[in-house]
């Protein structure tokens, strides 16, 4: 058996996605060993994990890409963020690696400076990614402006200027992540897509059709969604409802997008529906609530998106994909960060539609929700194709795979 020591980077979106493959490794017998952030250490301790926090300095370094005007310019804000954490992120990571003696680690690949470490450890390692694979590929738009899919010539020029630009983008992180490479002793990254396929395996939670069908990199293993979220009760009022739920959703980190909860209870007031909206960084108390909806910072989105007759987000992988593998069609209005991508392939997939963040307006949610609704036929193709993709097994089974190899050639 072995043991296994899991990174992960600040946020519930990156701390939960990997839990559920925790406890298939444990279950098969093995040690899983978690470091994470501190607000999701409790949560994840009453599985019976062992769980630490990560160094709080980490933690202090905020992302504040949303403050960015464009998608490159926040993904380049958000790359600033993960140099100034990956300095601390290294010691952090070997200091776990030296107290706890693991055989395998498996890292975030947000988690920079922690996948350094990882590698230079010489123990057989692995990322998971916990949102779309944004390397270039024949077929597959730029990453970052959610652009659809198209073999016109205009789209091969576009996609072909912005690879050209994106070099000149990501220089200031390659800089500082090479330098980090070379104190280690490790050779130095020619480009920003080096990052994903260093690593001998990266575990993907998404499958086709909701990414788009490419030739994936050699150390890609496709697994479906990570769908694991705290146990929690169903509200005791959602028994009663028996309007069609339309749910409403906040990112749980800042990203200034209070604006999509009060559009939609506007757009939806007096209509048919039943209108609940999780608010999560923002205060609830800031809404006007109609009569036929109801805002709370936090609820238990499982049992809520299992009734629900649509799912209406900022496009955060996490609530996205949970929503197509329950069957429910997504209406996302993308702010920033992976959310143009994540909701353009909802769109792409048949199972959601998308509203630009500049013509969020009441007319116009109401109708882009309404037209969602009706495709749950495409949402439920998805639902079956992530099923099929196996999911925490499979991952499970591809990190024990890495592991066996490794002790292998440590014998």
């Amino acid at each position: 058996m072995a043991r296994v020591l899991v990174y992960t980077c600040p946020g519930s979106g990156h701390a939960f996605p990997p839990v559920a493959t925790a406890i298939a490794l444990r279950d098969r017998g093995h040690d899983v060993l978690i470091r994470t952030a501190s607000g999701s250490v409790d949560a994840i301790g009453r599985l019976g994990l062992d769980v630490a926090p990560i160094n709080p300095r980490i933690e202090a370094i905020p992302l504040e890409d949303w403050k960015a005007r464009t998608s490159i310019g926040a993904l380049v804000s958000a790359c600033e963020t993960f140099a100034k954490r990956a300095r601390h992120e290294i010691p952090d990571l070997q200091a776990a690696i030296e107290t706890e003696r693991p055989d395998l680690i498996w890292v975030d690949t947000n988690a920079t400076g922690a996948a350094v470490a990882a590698e230079a450890s010489g123990l057989p390692w692995a990322h998971y990614m916990p949102y779309p694979h944004p390397a270039p590929a024949r077929g597959v738009p730029s990453f970052g402006p959610g652009f659809a899919p198209s073999n016109s010539q205009f789209a091969r020029l576009r996609d072909a200027g912005l690879s050209a630009l994106s070099p000149l983008a990501f220089r200031s992180f390659l800089r500082s992540h090479n330098s980090r490479r070379a104190a280690l002793g490790l050779s130095a990254f020619d480009r920003i897509e080096d990052l994903y396929s260093v690593a001998p395996l990266l575990v993907q939670f998404s499958a086709e059709p909701f990414e788009y069908p490419r030739e994936w990199p050699h150390n890609v293993r496709l697994v479906g969604p990570a769908l694991w979220e705290p146990p929690a009760l169903a509200p005791e009022w959602l028994a009663a409802e028996d309007r069609p739920i339309v749910l409403v959703t906040a990112s749980t980190e800042f990203q200034d997008d209070a604006k999509l909860i009060r559009v939609a209870l506007e757009a939806l007031a007096g209509r048919p529906y039943a209108v609940i909206a999780t608010s999560a960084a923002h205060d609830p108390g800031d809404f006007q609530v109609p009569a036929n909806a109801r805002v709370e910072r936090f609820l238990p989105h499982g049992p809520i998106m299992r009734r629900a007759a649509v799912v209406v987000s900022h496009g955060g992988m996490g609530t996205t994909q949970k929503a197509l593998a329950a069957g429910v069609p997504v209406c996302t209005v993308p702010f920033m960060r992976d959310q143009f991508e994540v909701a353009r392939r909802a769109e792409h997939c048949g199972g959601g539609t998308i509203l630009r963040p500049n013509r969020l307006r009441p007319d116009r949610l109401r109708a882009t929700v309404e037209e969602a609704i009706e495709r749950r036929p495409g949402a439920e193709r998805v639902r079956d194709a992530f099923a099929r993709a196996g999911g925490a097994e499979a991952a499970a089974s591809a990190l024990e795979g890495l592991a066996a190899e490794g002790q292998k050639v440590a014998a």
